[in-house]
């Protein structure tokens, strides 16, 4: 049997006919272990929407150790204000000079897209319009992590995932994600257009 496909067309559509639950901004989470395909997805789904506004937890983290700092640096210095009704911004985190960077003003956006690991923690989710949830076997994302980062990366990234299994073990995010994605899918697709579920999604929020 087939998996469910949908388009990032029709996901954009889901996406703009909720209703916003971050101020007046929609806001759509992909999240999912490193090496899942989360940015991949996100700039696919960004490339369907008008004018969304893509933050990456890459930016957030204050390092390797920095997993669990990153959420409550996402909610203070995004979602808060979004709820608020006030313009929104973070801190770049520069990992090459191991320190805080530029400041990124993203304003009031009608759709913002958080995508990383954390960025579906319950704290920052209850004020999503979707939540998606993305994974691939382990050794697929070590294969592709390495792959990008070179060997030299394998104790960073094994360090990594043990924050990523003490973060996903008590947030939960797989069982409250309201779509599924397939992030090593063999079904027969395209990829440009169309993504693989896992299951039909959830009914959209709103």
């Amino acid at each position: 049997m087939s998996a469910p496909v949908v388009t990032f067309a029709a996901l954009a559509e889901r996406v703009l006919v909720s209703e916003p639950r971050c101020g007046g901004t929609r806001l759509v989470c992909v999240d999912g272990p490193s090496g899942s395909g989360k940015t991949v997805l996100a700039e696919r789904l960004a490339a369907a929407l008008p004018d969304p506004v893509v933050v990456h937890m890459d930016d957030l983290y204050p390092g390797w150790d920095g997993l669990a700092a990153a959420v409550p640096e996402l909610f203070e210095r995004i979602i808060a204000p979004l709820l608020a009704g006030h313009a929104a911004g973070y801190r770049r985190y520069d990992w090459e000079r191991g320190g805080y960077a530029e400041e990124h003003d993203i304003g009031t956006p009608a759709v913002l897209l958080v995508e990383g690991v954390g960025s579906a923690a319950r704290i920052i989710a209850a004020h999503a319009v979707l939540v998606a949830w993305l994974e691939a076997p382990r050794a697929e994302r070590f294969r592709r992590g390495i792959e990008r980062d070179g060997e030299g990366y394998r104790p960073h990234w094994e360090r990594w995932a043990r924050q990523e299994d003490v973060h996903f073990a008590a947030e939960r995010t797989r069982e409250r994600a309201g779509l599924h994605v397939d992030g090593a899918p063999s079904q027969p697709h395209e990829p440009a257009a169309e993504m693989v579920l896992l299951r039909e999604p959830a009914p959209a929020a709103g």
